[in-house]
């Protein structure tokens, strides 16, 4: 049976109907993993024998009449920094090369609930620091469209593996871009959710005030389908603030009319690939076209939120990656006579180049003579940026805008030149400082073939309403439709 036209929400239903079983749909997704993931690398670790063993659970709750979930035996991965209890939690790193969480991270727990069936991790930057998959110790996550090309990262082997159907759905974690950049690279939908909306206990931390879990789906119906079940309060998580799990049921009638939208037009000066402006702009002329009034505006304090967001995550990230010591759990190297060397050969062994780059960025902006000119000023650029927003959605339902300045680039391209790397976030990183939500669809192609993906942002807690939008588009529109070669070839 062919599944590559297939969404999450129906693949369910047909489960439900007694047409295939979870089961075979896994099944379906190993044979899938075994035949692309020379290609790809979106996965560090797979759980063949114990998803199968959890699909024939899940099954047989189901065939007993049980209600789960719309998404009950679906096959599904996890990024590697949220926490699998008994299984490897890598992040990518050497660091973490063994390491097994002995509890679920609280998201995982609901999925399970929910009937999900694990596949296995999958790859990403290493401590979710990077933005193609390229600084991962397990090797660079390889884009399905073009395997010369990169997937985007942090998430790259979640957004990989959805277009590859390596799985039907998973989740990713994004700090400044990380589910939404990887999304546009690929072709999927992806969901950046409201701060303190999911829980964040079992991800391991990166920037605690920026990181927050996701969801990245076959289209944006699915991605809300998975967030409304991992969303909601976690007494676990002192930053978990909604009471309740989101609620889309009055999010997919079609319709955009009477929406204003407004499109920064700062955010299409110099650095935009012209392809992906003509392709964003193209889609705001469909949302107008379907009634939404499209509006421009200026936010130039935006201009200034990748300084900013570098130092902020920079700082953060110094302080949480101080616990990697060698000495209470993780890599310890064999090197060296006493405690200072210990600590000092593990984390040199241990991180790799661009996680030791910002670990230094950070311990500078917080030393002592340093912390008033660099880090507390990039708190107040910040706030800023957050009122920005906040003077934007009075005035609009939401923002559109691209998610990335060009489509995937070459393998090896930008490794040389942080900074460019770095600028590579210039349109999600503000999304993550003012910890609002947004979402990714796939808008177009490039002159490359690659996927073009177009950015919707919204006041906190708004998801109902972007995806709204989102649904809209992607039921005038067949982009999320299109499949990489590697699946036209002859996946099931």
């Amino acid at each position: 049976m062919d599944f590559s036209n297939k969404t999450a929400l129906e693949i369910g239903q047909m489960i439900k109907n007694k047409e295939i079983s979870s089961v075979e749909i896994t099944k379906q997704m190993f044979e899938n993993i075994k035949k692309t993931e020379k290609n790809i690398n979106a996965y560090i670790s797979v759980f063949e024998d114990v998803a199968v063993k959890e699909a024939e659970k899940v099954q047989a709750e189901i065939d007993k009449g049980e209600e789960i979930s719309p998404l009950a035996g679906i096959p599904m991965a996890v990024k590697d920094n949220i926490c699998t209890k008994g299984y490897n939690t890598t992040c990518g790193s050497k660091m973490l090369e063994n390491f097994v969480p002995p509890y679920n991270a609280t998201v995982v727990d609901k999925l399970k609930s929910a009937g999900a069936v694990i596949l296995g991790k999958l790859n990403m930057d290493e401590f979710a620091m990077g933005g193609s998959t390229e600084t991962s110790y397990f090797g660079t996550a390889k884009n399905p469209w073009d395997s010369e090309r990169v997937t985007g990262g942090s998430s790259g082997g979640s957004a990989a593996a959805v277009a590859a159907e390596e799985a039907i759905y998973t989740l990713g974690s994004d700090t400044g871009g990380s589910i939404r950049q990887p999304c546009s690279f690929c072709g999927v939908s992806g969901i950046k959710p409201t701060y303190g909306s999911v829980s964040r206990y079992g991800l391991v931390a990166f920037a605690s005030s920026l990181d927050q879990i996701g969801p990245v789906g076959r289209d944006i119906k699915d991605c809300a389908t998975v967030l409304e079940i991992i969303s909601g309060h976690d007494v676990k998580d002192s930053t978990s603030i909604k009471d309740s799990s989101f609620d889309f049921s009055k999010s997919f009638d079609g319709s955009v009319k009477g929406l204003k939208i407004g499109i920064p037009k700062n955010y299409f000066g110099e650095g935009l690939d012209s392809d992906v402006k003509d392709s964003v702009l193209k889609s705001a002329e469909t949302l107008k076209s379907l009634g939404a009034d499209i509006q421009e505006f200026e936010m130039p304090v935006v201009d200034y939120a990748i300084p900013a967001y570098y130092v902020v995550a920079c700082a953060e990230a110094s302080s949480n990656l101080s616990r990697y010591d060698g000495i209470k759990y993780g890599y310890r190297s064999d090197k060296g006579d006493g405690i200072l060397d210990v600590f000092y050969n593990s984390r040199s062994e241990g991180f790799g180049m661009e996680v030791k780059r910002r670990i230094m960025l950070g311990s500078f902006v917080l030393s002592s003579g340093y912390y008033d000119a660099y880090y507390k000023k990039g708190l107040k650029v910040r706030g800023l940026i957050k009122n920005s927003f906040d003077e934007a959605f009075s005035k609009y339902d939401m923002i559109l805008s691209p998610t990335a300045p060009t489509t995937a680039f070459k393998i090896g391209e930008n490794t040389s030149d942080p900074l460019k790397m770095y600028l590579g976030d210039i349109y999600t990183v503000s999304v993550n400082l003012a910890g609002i939500p947004a979402v990714n669809i796939p808008c177009g192609f490039g002159k490359n073939g690659m996927p073009i993906g177009m950015q919707l942002i919204g006041k906190a807690f708004s998801e109902p309403v972007l995806v709204k939008a989102a649904y809209a588009f992607q039921l005038n529109t067949d982009f999320h439709l299109k499949k990489p070669e590697i699946v036209k070839g002859g996946l099931a």
